[in-house]
């Protein structure tokens, strides 16, 4: 053979965990990042000209950036997410109820309950199978 030959026992397994490590803080880095640059668009209680400084000081300085905006505002951050949330629910809550399914109804049910509406109106199911179909997805 010619040149050498690179077989798995060639790679420390310390090597291996530390390369697995990083790429680990890696993504949790990345996912951190835009969580923060979210966050800055989304904060309805800054105005413009505070939100770039912000965003600029997290894309200029991004680990410093970062760590002084979630210490500075990281509380806020979560209260405004968990804000968010409850929103959503609510909204979800309503459109079940315009739509007249129970409450309990799931986001993935709403979907079932469309696509099923689809074929109906496609003549592709029956009336009888489409309450059938229905009736086993809301209960």
């Amino acid at each position: 053979m010619n040149g050498p030959v690179f077989l798995a026992y060639d790679y420390p397994v310390l090597g291996a965990f530390w390369t697995v490590l990083f790429i680990t803080l890696a993504t949790m880095w990345f996912i951190l990042l835009f969580r923060v640059v979210a966050d800055i668009f989304r904060d309805h209680t800054m105005g413009g000209p505070q939100k770039a400084l912000w965003l600029i000081c997290v894309l200029c300085l991004p680990f410093l950036g970062v760590f002084v905006y979630v210490i500075a505002r990281g509380g806020a951050m979560g209260e405004r997410e968990a804000r968010r949330d409850a929103e959503l629910r609510q909204a979800m809550s309503a459109s079940a109820a315009r739509t007249g399914a129970p409450s309990g109804t799931t986001p993935r049910d709403l979907d079932e309950l469309a696509k099923l509406a689809d074929l109906k109106a496609h003549g592709d199911i029956s009336e009888a199978e489409y309450a059938h179909a229905k009736e086993r997805i809301l209960h």
